[in-house]
């Protein structure tokens, strides 16, 4: 069962004044665009993990025993697509170790932890705890290979569901005690998983920016709502905030919790590599553009760019964007500018009251890895989602900036991805993760802020771990700087097969400085 749309729900808001963004079509899926062809091939397969219960069958064996499926219900009969079809899907999933592979030896280097996202739909939408006794087991296994811990979301939408301040943490805590009797750590991302695109169409991912100030959630503004939900998680969980077992709040600033626009949704048409769209037609962020347009004495300014182009262009085929474009004029510089701002002035308000709410505690926060189009002038994609960062400005020191003013660590994602592999998926894409991610773990590195990481699609294989580990103890840094923690995207039945479980356990114990056979 997905987890609950992020609407009002018991707040009574005219539904013509909430602007709010889309979710993807299933909560099952990982909120990630498709970047690659190895990810269209993994759909179904991915499509699994929002079913703990599920377990890989025929030639994938599983690293646990787990109980049959048929004591909590009738099996799924005939075609299922919630199970691998045949053996050649499983074999894709996990490269032969045998396979002779040139590796870098990690023994001695510095410990990172390693955390592994729960399923979605851990939690199901009456806010119980979905399948204990088999989660238990899964968790048992991850604690057999010194797995440090779990991320798990606690909704705001199913927490806070029937009435403004009735919070319902039941499911959570039961979860909670269970990582506690493991002696398991905990990752808890606060997540206020509704603003209208150009077409006027609602998008149901997060609420608009324009209302952070706006008394219209039955009095409470939207940032009041957010700082009653982490005040009333602080004190329900005291106990785990005591004992050490809750780490660390990961704090939702934006569409699947990254700060950022929800530029590119999946369900109003986007398909990679569009440029995506710019976010700001709801009426609260409208006014607040033609303000800043007003002060700066150029009232004609206060207006998107009508030559933006629409969710699947590319940028040479958009006035704003394509080489020598509008998005580096004075207009352009000034609405860039106002947009990327509204976006880190709302990560800026919602980060100092989770500090507040959560004083003395490891907070962080998200933002999204968008490499498409990274090696044009204009980088696209990322300007659309609220990053100003052409080839002639950085765009992520302020980000940095805003972090670093809250002590928050920040998380980023695409470590695995290879830049070569994204050239010949997608060559037209002209995406560069690599030199995004040298980019911002060198802006946050040099501000001495901590970075942590996760990977942004489904990996089982060796190449794609020895990446993430090059990201996370870089080679070349004489300073030995090192990612401050991994969180693994996610717990799932293709994960506990057998030979993806011991490779997953061999990248672990990389992690930790050990030494590992056939690597040093």
């Amino acid at each position: 069962m997905p987890p609950p749309a992020p609407s009002a729900g018991c707040y009574s808001v005219p539904l013509g004044r909430l602007p709010v963004v889309s979710r993807p079509n299933s909560a099952s899926l990982p909120c990630r665009p498709l970047r690659s062809v190895e990810d269209l091939r993994s759909v179904r397969l991915r499509s699994a993990s929002a079913f703990p219960h599920l377990i890989c069958h025929r030639r994938c064996r599983s690293a646990i025993s787990i109980p049959k499926f048929d004591q909590f219900g009738d099996k799924p009969k005939g075609d299922s697509s919630f199970f691998m079809e045949n053996d050649d899907d499983d074999d894709k999933q996990a490269i032969d170790v045998s396979q002779k592979i040139e590796e870098r030896c990690f023994a001695g280097t510095s410990y990172i932890p390693v955390y592994v996202m729960l399923p979605l739909d851990v939690i199901d939408n009456q806010g119980k705890l979905a399948y204990p006794e088999i989660l238990l087991e899964q968790l048992r296994a991850l604690k057999s290979i010194n797995v440090d811990g779990v991320m798990v979301d606690c909704w705001w939408g199913i927490v806070e569901a029937s009435a403004p301040r009735i919070y319902n943490w039941g499911g959570y805590k039961q979860l909670f005690q269970i990582v506690q009797q493991l002696k398991l750590k905990l990752q808890v991302v606060m997540s206020f998983h509704e603003c209208g695109d150009r077409e006027g169409r609602r998008n149901m991912e997060c609420l608009s920016w324009g209302i952070d100030r706006v008394r219209i959630l039955q009095g409470r503004t939207a940032v009041e709502v957010y700082f009653d939900y982490m005040r009333s998680f602080r004190v329900e969980f005291d106990e785990f905030f005591e004992d050490g077992t809750i780490s660390e709040l990961q704090i939702g600033l934006g569409p699947c919790g990254e700060l950022r626009y929800p530029s590119y949704p999946a369900k109003h048409g986007w398909r990679y590599p569009g440029i995506g769209e710019f976010q700001c037609y709801d009426a609260y962020l409208m006014k607040s553009l033609r303000d800043a347009a007003k002060a700066r004495g150029h009232p004609l300014l206060g207006k998107v760019p009508p030559n933006s182009g629409s969710y699947n262009s590319q940028p040479h085929e958009t006035g704003f964007f394509r080489d020598g474009g509008h998005y580096d004029n004075s207009y352009g510089r000034f609405f860039l500018g106002w947009y990327s701002k509204v976006l880190i002035d709302h990560g800026d308000l919602v980060l100092s009251l989770a500090k507040l709410a959560f004083e003395g505690s490891l907070i962080s926060a998200k933002v999204s890895g968008i490499h498409w189009w990274y090696k044009t002038a204009s980088h696209a994609a990322e300007l659309t989602a609220g990053f100003y960062n052409p080839c002639n400005r950085d765009g992520y020191a302020s980000i940095v900036s805003m972090f670093k003013k809250h002590d928050a660590t920040l998380n980023f994602t695409c470590v695995e991805l290879r830049t070569m592999n994204q050239q010949a998926d997608f060559p037209e894409a002209l995406a560069d993760p690599e030199g995004l991610v040298w980019q911002v773990l060198n802006a946050a590195w040099d501000a001495s802020l901590p970075m942590a990481s996760e990977n942004a699609l489904p990996c089982y294989d060796r190449d794609g771990y020895n990446k993430i580990l090059d990201n996370a103890k870089p080679s070349s840094d004489p300073d030995g700087r090192h990612l401050s923690s991994f969180t693994y995207l996610r717990l799932n039945p293709v994960l506990m097969c057998s030979h993806n479980f011991k490779e997953f356990s061999r990248f672990v114990q990389r992690m930790h400085g050990e030494w590992v056979p056939n690597s040093c």
